[in-house]
């Protein structure tokens, strides 16, 4: 009876955590990420790019974009991956991360409007895009961490 009681309560609190991570998710189209280097913490809103779709457009057409916003690509399996900013005005950073959540490469101030690939260097699952420069302005580089509810932590 003991077991089985552990076993609900381990299944309540599962499905809280889920319900949790959806709703950081889906709540209202921005979930908060954090990025862990070497000058503390920095909270930012990331929009999710998780379908093909998504992941196709990107941030193309965007006139600007808020200093404390991003977008966190999720591929469906660790690969090299490669980005490139057609249609895309803004200057970017990009963030190569491994399924771990730790940064494998930074590319920074992505020209925009260019067809050049731009490689992870590294198989990843994620990339995290941001405005031109603030990868600069958050002391960003390889090895350091981001967290977010769709990145198991080791």
């Amino acid at each position: 009876m003991a077991m089985r009681r552990a076993i609900l309560a381990a299944g309540f609190a599962a499905a809280a955590v889920v319900g949790a991570a959806y709703y950081a998710v889906a709540g209202n189209g921005l979930s908060t990420a954090t990025l862990e280097t070497a000058t503390g913490s920095h909270a930012i809103k990331v929009e999710l790019a998780r379908t093909p779709e998504t992941r196709a457009t990107g941030l193309m057409n965007r006139e600007s974009m808020p200093a404390d916003q991003g977008m966190l690509f999720e591929f469906d399996e660790t690969r090299p991956v490669a980005m490139w900013m057609k249609n895309t005005l803004i200057p970017l950073d990009m963030l190569f991360i491994d399924p771990d959540g730790v940064v494998k490469r930074v590319k920074t101030n992505a020209q925009p409007l260019s067809l050049e690939t731009i490689p992870s260097g590294a198989p990843v699952k994620y990339v995290l895009e941001l405005n031109g420069g603030a990868a600069a302005r958050f002391g960003v580089a390889a090895g350091d961490r981001l967290r977010h509810p769709i990145i198991p932590q080791p």
